[in-house]
C-alpha cells in the first residue's frame, strides 16, 4: 500500500522532496492531464487572480456529443454556487435541468408549467418524477394530472466555461492535428475561451507553433509546480449563434467538395454550457478513480512536485487509465483481510482512496456538507 498512500488517507499530505524543474511525472497525456487539473484547482488565473466573489470548478472529459475538451474551468458566482450546493452534489442532466429551472412556484400541471421541450411530452413527466425522487421539487396528483411545485429557486451560478487541450509533446505535428478541432472550438464559441496546455521543455516555443494554432486559442505552458502564459486567448462570442462546423475539405487540386456547416442558435449555446457545468460540479476531474482499480494491492497515490498522482508500485510507473485494469498482468485485488479488519483503512485501500478524493471533490462545492 505505502506509506505515501496512509500519509494522505489517515493524515495531512505531506512534502515531497523532489527536485526543482523536474518534468512532470509519466509520459502520458493522462498524467499531464491530472497534473494540469491540479494546478488549475490551485492557481487559476494562469496570469493574475480570481476576484473574491469567483469560485472555479475543475472538471476532465466534458464537452458535446461532437466534441470532448480535456480540461474544463468553471468560473462560478461563489454565492450562487453556494445556493447550488441545496440540489445535491450529483450533476443535472439536461432534463431535470428543464423541469428545474422552470418549475413554478405555485401548482401548476408540469405541461402547462414547463416550456415546449422539443421533444415528446412523456419524458418530461419521467424527468419530472426523477426530480421529485431527488428531492428537487415537489410532486402531487390531482385526478390523472401531476402537478409540481419548485421548493427554490435554481440559481445562475456559471459565469464562465473555459476549455484547455492538453498536449504534453506540442511539436509541429501535433500542433497541426490541433488546428483543426482548435478552428471548430472557435468558430462554435461554446466556451469562453480556449487553451492548449503544453509542457515546459528549458526552451521557448516554436513561432511555428504560436502559427499553426489559431490566434483565438491561448497558450499555457506548464511546468511541475509553475505555468505561464506564452499566448494569451481571445475571449469568444459565447451570447451570439455560432457555427458548427460538420466537414471541411482536405483541400488539394483533387478535392472539390464543399465545407458543410450549421448555426447554433444562443439558447442552444446556453443550454449547453451549463449541462456541462453541472456535469462539471458533479465529476470534477478527479472521478479517474472510477475507470481505474484502486482495489489493486498496488494500486496507489502519490505526492508529486506536480500535485498527488495514482502510481503502481507492479510496473513502478504512474499508469495510465487504459493500463489499470483487471486485465494488467501485474494485477492483483486486495486481500480479503485488508478490507474487514478495519485498520488501518476501513473497507481497505482501495475505499481509503475513493473516500479521500470524494471528500477533496467535496471541499470545492461550498455548500455541500462534509
Amino acid at each position: 500500500m505505502g506509506v505515501a498512500l496512509l500519509d494522505l488517507i489517515s493524515g495531512p499530505t505531506r512534502t515531497a522532496d523532489v527536485t526543482s524543474g523536474a518534468s512532470v511525472p509519466g509520459d502520458s497525456e493522462f498524467q499531464f492531464e491530472l497534473s494540469v487539473c491540479q494546478w488549475v484547482e490551485r492557481h487559476w488565473p494562469p496570469d493574475g487572480t480570481l476576484a473574491d466573489d469567483t469560485a472555479t470548478i475543475v472538471a476532465r472529459q466534458l464537452g458535446t456529443k461532437h466534441r470532448r475538451w480535456d480540461t474544463v474551468v468553471v468560473e462560478c458566482d461563489r454565492h450562487a454556487l453556494r445556493a447550488r450546493a441545496a440540489f445535491g452534489e450529483r450533476e443535472l442532466d439536461s432534463d431535470l435541468l428543464h423541469v428545474v429551472g422552470n418549475a413554478p412556484a405555485e401548482w401548476a400541471w408540469y405541461r402547462d408549467a414547463l416550456p415546449e421541450p422539443g421533444y415528446p411530452w412523456r419524458y418530461v413527466r419521467e424527468a419530472v418524477h426523477r426530480a421529485a425522487d431527488r428531492g428537487l421539487v415537489e410532486r402531487r396528483r390531482r385526478g390523472n394530472r401531476v402537478q409540481l411545485r419548485r421548493k427554490r429557486p435554481y440559481p445562475d451560478w456559471v459565469d464562465r466555461v473555459v476549455a484547455i487541450e492538453n498536449k504534453p509533446d506540442l511539436d509541429r505535428s501535433a500542433a497541426r492535428a490541433l488546428v483543426d478541432q482548435l478552428e471548430r472550438d472557435v468558430a462554435l464559441g461554446l466556451a469562453d475561451e480556449v487553451w492548449v496546455a503544453t509542457a515546459a521543455t528549458g526552451g521557448t516555443v516554436e513561432p511555428a507553433l504560436l502559427e499553426a494554432v489559431p490566434v483565438e486559442a491561448g497558450i499555457l505552458v506548464v511546468e511541475p509546480d509553475d505555468a505561464t502564459v506564452a499566448w494569451h486567448p481571445g475571449a469568444l462570442a459565447v451570447d451570439d449563434p455560432g457555427t458548427r462546423i460538420r466537414d471541411r475539405p482536405a483541400g488539394g487540386d483533387h478535392d472539390a467538395s464543399a465545407a458543410r456547416f450549421e448555426y447554433a442558435d444562443a439558447d442552444w449555446k446556453r443550454d449547453k454550457r451549463l449541462a456541462i457545468a453541472e456535469r462539471a460540479y458533479g465529476r470534477g476531474w478527479r472521478s479517474y478513480a472510477d475507470s481505474m482499480r484502486p482495489d489493486c494491492r498496488h494500486f496507489t497515490l502519490r505526492d508529486t512536485a506536480s500535485g498527488v498522482l495514482p502510481y503502481c508500485e507492479g510496473k513502478a510507473c504512474h499508469q495510465t487509465a487504459g493500463e489499470c485494469r483487471g486485465s494488467c498482468g501485474e494485477f492483483e485485488p486486495e486481500p480479503p483481510a485488508w478490507r474487514t479488519r478495519g485498520w488501518p483503512i476501513d473497507g481497505g485501500p482501495g475505499a481509503g482512496i475513493k473516500r479521500l478524493l470524494a471528500r477533496q471533490r467535496r471541499r470545492q462545492r461550498p455548500g455541500l456538507e462534509e
